[in-house]
């Protein structure tokens, strides 16, 4: 099958990548089907045999693109729409895969063109623009959630990324057996089409990270790797190692991720508290640094206090073998549980107690570790995630 994947996404690049969209572009690929990918001007091109990335122009004048809903977002998806009606005329696709709000153009273009539709549906939109807090206007709301109704009830199959979204997705549509779990669960290193060179600081920020990790007993270091929006929890985070610092002072904190602006308001809180001496901050480096980073760690923490989707994150832990402490809220419990993971309230003393817990008590989380592995590989790996794309293009095809 032709398939065209539009994806409103800067696509590849530091802040924000779209790990999902590339995996799923890889697999339509590796299934045989012939893909072209239009996505934004932004990025890097990556190298995914049988697919072709078409970009719109890059606009960099306008500056980055940011993470969530916004205004420049609006305009780049206009010229979105516009691309993504010229390559359906220029080519006869058979499939569209519309990642997130492109569905809601690729909708209306459906019964012109005659293709099926999956909508790759990464979140619930309307959500987003509360979460972001983008606008208040009750009509802008109104309108995304008329919208995202209507498109997965057009939708051939619909692919969601949690059960929390899979139970929302059953609210859209009276057409359940369409609708396909497929985790964001796969984290192998991206190929680029050319190789980037390390920046002279992203060199320095991982060589001031292995230098750090170096001089502190590995049993007694926690790892956080992701973005530092807030809410990812990061301010609590700090509050609770202060608690686990009176009681552990060998321990150690290493925070990966984040722009330099945060980088360094996150600095200044852990001076406030008291516990810099304690914590380091790496800042931005490449994916497959960050893992190895995480891996030299005794165990890791995912902080979050509130949400659904279950971050790419917690799967790679899984995979890694590596004790995991997380919060107990449902962007967590819908894929871990106290089996294969050390599960925490969200206050401060529960943070606390979990992470010294995780971190001196060697012989349980090692078990506890190795059942995440063991259920990651069963449930979430590689093969698992075929067999969920080929029952999504059963639907399609």
């Amino acid at each position: 099958m032709k398939i065209l994947v539009v994806a409103p996404q800067p696509f590849f690049t530091p802040r924000g990548t779209p790990f999902s969209v590339y995996y799923r572009t890889r697999a339509l690929c590796e299934l045989g089907h012939e893909v072209d990918l239009l996505t934004y001007g932004q990025g890097e091109d990556v190298d995914i045999p049988g697919c072709r990335i078409v970009r719109i122009p890059a606009m960099r004048r306008l500056g980055p693109v940011p993470v969530g809903p916004s205004m420049l977002k609006l305009f780049l998806d206009c010229l979105m729409v516009a691309w993504t009606f010229g390559l359906l005329l220029k080519r006869r696709h058979d499939v569209v895969d519309a990642h997130e709000e492109a569905v809601f153009w690729c909708r209306w273009l459906k019964p012109v063109f005659r293709f099926r539709l999956i909508h790759d549906m990464h979140s619930s939109l309307p959500q987003q623009l509360h979460n972001f807090d983008f606008t208040k206007l009750r009509v802008f709301h109104w309108l995304f959630e008329t919208l995202e109704r209507s498109a997965a009830r057009a939708a051939d199959a619909v692919i969601v990324v949690c059960p929390a979204l899979e139970a929302y997705a059953r609210t859209l549509t009276p057409d359940h057996d369409k609708i396909v779990l497929v985790e964001n669960s796969l984290f192998d290193p991206v190929r680029l089409a050319h190789d980037a060179p390390a920046t002279p600081t992203a060199t320095e920020r991982l060589a001031a990270a292995g230098h750090w990790l170096a001089q502190r007993e590995r049993a007694c270091v926690l790892t956080y790797a992701g973005t530092l929006e807030v809410y990812q929890g990061i301010v609590r985070l700090l509050d609770a190692f202060s608690l686990v610092v009176r009681r552990l002072p060998e321990a150690g904190l290493l925070v990966i991720g984040g722009s330099p602006r945060e980088v360094e308001y996150y600095r200044g809180v852990a001076a406030r508290i008291g516990i810099l001496a304690a914590v380091h901050f790496a800042g931005q480096v490449a994916h497959e640094e960050a893992q190895r980073l995480v891996a030299a760690g005794g165990a890791s923490i995912s902080p979050r206090f509130a949400g659904d989707n279950t971050p790419m994150k917690i799967y790679q832990l899984m995979a890694a073998g590596v004790p995991l402490v997380a919060t107990r809220i449902d962007s967590h419990t819908q894929v871990l549980d106290d089996d294969i993971a050390i599960l925490s309230g969200v206050t401060r003393e529960e943070l606390a107690d979990a992470i010294l817990g995780v971190l001196t008590d060697g012989d349980h989380v090692r078990i506890v570790a190795e059942r995440a592995r063991k259920r990651y590989e069963e449930r979430h790996g590689p093969n698992a995630y075929m067999e969920k794309m080929r029952r999504v293009l059963a639907l399609v095809s």
